[in-house]
């Protein structure tokens, strides 16, 4: 069964879709099979696109974004093999709303790599930030995706 990732920040419109964004394009670069999508811990933007500035970076870079904001969900739990949570206050908000019996892991996603956030660029300068977010996001995603292929049971990726 291949890896399901849900890469979670606050409102769903500008770390966790760059993440999914570029999480899905490294691992297809490598010829990994993962399933990834991404969401808020929050409500504030659901059924919204991506912020412009986060879309911009990803063209930019000539990584595909399809996305609409949505909030993690009870089912997160049980339907994907591990929560990534940008920062801090969203790990806390997914161990705070997880279910007793949940069976994915939720981890910091900078816990891959040097266990910094992600910081959130929505209220930084345009430009600056959102590239700041995506060549964190191209990092992080190469050491979780090295995290899975040094796993025994990664082989069947």
């Amino acid at each position: 069964m291949a890896p399901k990732i849900l890469i979670v920040c606050l409102g769903n419109i500008c770390r966790s879709p760059i993440g999914e964004a570029v999480l899905r394009h490294v691992a297809a670069e490598r010829g990994l099979e993962i399933e990834v999508d991404s969401a808020g811990t929050g409500d504030y933007h659901v059924g919204e696109w991506p912020d412009d500035r986060a879309a911009a970076v990803c063209k930019k870079f000539n990584v595909p974004m399809k996305h609409e904001a949505r909030q993690v969900q009870r089912e997160d739990f049980y339907e994907f093999t591990h929560l990534l949570a940008a920062d801090e206050n969203n790990l806390r908000n997914l161990n705070y709303v997880k279910p007793k019996d949940a069976t994915a892991e939720i981890r910091l996603w900078g816990s891959y790599l040097d266990g910094k956030p992600i910081s959130d660029p929505y209220y930084g300068n345009a430009a600056s930030g959102f590239e700041q977010t995506f060549h964190q996001c191209v990092r992080l995603s190469k050491a979780f995706l090295d995290s899975l292929e040094s796993k025994p049971s990664s082989s069947n990726l």
